[in-house]
């Protein structure tokens, strides 16, 4: 019952991010640029969450991203399938208590998702190479990311242990031995 409830609440964290990136964010950007929350809610899926559980949140959260932004299937889906595939290997070599490890997972994941979006748009949907405004807004994206990650961390971190505890157990010391 209790991951029922985890699993509504992420799909409704999902939609919530939707909204606020379609509207909210529409009105507060840096020169046209908003921040991806949805990076950020697939990492900390597969962070807390299991391996599977962020790689398909990914896939599936990307997948409609596609059918909602994409110009071609595939591409969103890929690339945030990955990003909950890698977010559960940090999960293993990396500890999620201190603050600074988070950012620089978030800052990791939005680096890597906008690189492979990118060249992934370049090779199948034959978009032009303008590298100096892809930087522009890989640096904007970024900082955007890295200060929503400062400000949700500590509630990131509280719902996050509640859902490691309820999918993985408390398994603390059996990580490292």
């Amino acid at each position: 019952m209790k991951k029922t409830i985890i699993n509504v609440s992420l799909i409704v964290t999902a939609l919530f991010i939707y909204f606020l990136q379609a509207n909210f964010f529409s009105w507060f950007n840096i020169a046209g640029i908003m921040p991806n929350l949805f990076v950020l809610l697939i990492l900390f899926i597969g962070l807390f969450g299991t391996q599977t559980m962020g790689t398909i949140y990914g896939l599936i959260v990307g997948l409609i991203l596609d059918f909602l932004l994409g110009t071609k299937i595939g591409i969103y889906s890929a690339t945030l399938g990955l990003i909950g595939f890698l977010a559960a290997i940090f999960d293993k070599n990396f500890s999620k208590d201190s603050r600074m490890t988070i950012m620089v997972m978030g800052v990791g994941a939005t680096i890597i998702f906008e690189s492979l979006t990118y060249l992934l748009k370049y090779v199948f949907a034959a978009n032009q190479v303008e590298l100096l405004n892809f930087i522009k807004i890989l640096a904007i994206e970024v900082i955007f990311n890295l200060i929503l990650t400062i400000i949700f961390y500590p509630l990131l971190q509280k719902c996050g242990y509640y859902i490691e505890n309820e999918y993985k157990g408390n398994k603390i010391l059996t990580r490292y031995f």
